[in-house]
């Protein structure tokens, strides 16, 4: 065993424990250690922590669409719950989050918005709800119509332009045009926005990509690969060279994205073989120190209900993200892009 997932399977934090089981060593759902580890990671450590915080609603801090205070109101917490590997299976709790989520932030089109309305919506806010909602195990159907709209606002098929305001679905001043045209980014494509995007349709079952879906994937992955993602040249609306968080790979991952998560969203659409991959892929693996550990680079240390580690020193979760992503490259490409895991949502 090597030295990187002895450390994640010893480490101290349940939820590291379980994600190791789960992901890199890929133990079947049936497995009882891996079962034993799902519920101690769900009674005890940071996914705990954070149902102890949940009204018994379903909303955290206070009622409502749930996008402020940040980062511990609603939908910062079930955005954390699901990269902590949260399930509905383990607790009704979830559930009871995602639901109430749904009631109260999903708009009449399929959007998911900061203030309810449907001019609250944009990409990151998007993708990382339906990323997070899938990978908790939400079976609403109100889901569906969420990636419906997410694939159409990237597409622009049905959608009107904003100027068209008796249309019953258009976009609005942030999430302003087709493509991820975003307001937050001058109106430019944002490639914030569509990293998430593309990281929430590489969870859905190949048999749920409609025609649509993968029409947006398609435009996606164009996107995102029409530069070099390890240099992350995408177009910047309000200065004239990339955010240096690119480079800071971090935990949790909310709006601020990282290099890591644009290829871990690629690599989950199958596109890990993809040349125009390759500088990121190695980029990735460059950052591992000598015994496979990933450093904590960006964090939200004192405003989120836990804290995940140092900044600058090894840390599980940014580990357990880059082992993941890299397994499933090397087994898409026949390769060994690093000692590691196996992909999941």
């Amino acid at each position: 065993m090597n030295t990187s997932l002895t450390w994640l399977l010893e480490y101290p934090s349940p939820d590291v424990r379980y994600l190791a089981l789960r992901d890199i060593l890929q133990r079947p759902p049936d497995d009882p250690e891996l079962l034993a580890a799902r519920r101690a990671a769900h009674t005890s450590g940071p996914i705990a922590a954070i149902l102890d915080a949940m009204a018994p609603e379903g909303f955290w801090v206070q009622p409502g669409p749930g996008y402020n205070p940040k980062y511990r109101s609603t939908v910062w917490s079930v955005i954390l719950l699901a990269q902590l590997g949260a399930s509905t299976l383990e607790d009704e709790r979830i559930g009871r989050a995602c639901s109430y989520l749904l009631d109260h932030s999903l708009a009449g089109g399929g959007q998911f918005s900061e203030s309810g309305a449907p001019s609250g919506t944009a990409d990151c806010l998007q993708g990382n709800l339906c990323w997070a909602l899938t990978a908790l195990g939400c079976g609403d159907p109100r889901l569906e119509k969420a990636f419906e709209w997410m694939a159409r606002s990237v597409t622009g098929e049905g959608v009107a332009p904003m100027g068209e305001k008796n249309a019953p679905l258009r976009y609005y001043a942030a999430k302003c045009g087709p493509g991820f045209a975003c307001g937050a980014n001058n109106k430019l494509p944002c490639a914030w926005g569509a990293a998430k995007v593309m990281l929430a349709f590489g969870c859905l079952p190949a048999r749920q990509r409609t025609p649509l879906i993968e029409h947006a994937i398609a435009q996606g992955v164009d996107f995102l690969l029409g530069v070099d993602p390890a240099e992350a040249a995408y177009p910047t609306g309000w200065g004239s060279k990339p955010s240096s968080n690119w480079w800071k790979f971090g935990f949790p991952v909310f709006y601020v994205t990282d290099i890591l998560q644009v290829v871990e969203g690629l690599v989950k659409l199958g596109y890990a073989a993809d040349a125009r991959l390759s500088k990121a892929l190695a980029l990735v693996g460059a950052k591992a120190d000598p015994t496979g550990r990933w450093p904590l680079e960006y964090d939200y240390t004192d405003k989120t209900w836990v804290d995940f580690g140092a900044k600058k020193q090894p840390n599980p979760w940014v580990t357990l993200r880059a082992l993941r992503m890299l397994k499933t490259a090397a087994e898409q490409t026949g390769g060994d892009h690093v000692r590691g895991a196996r992909s999941t949502c």
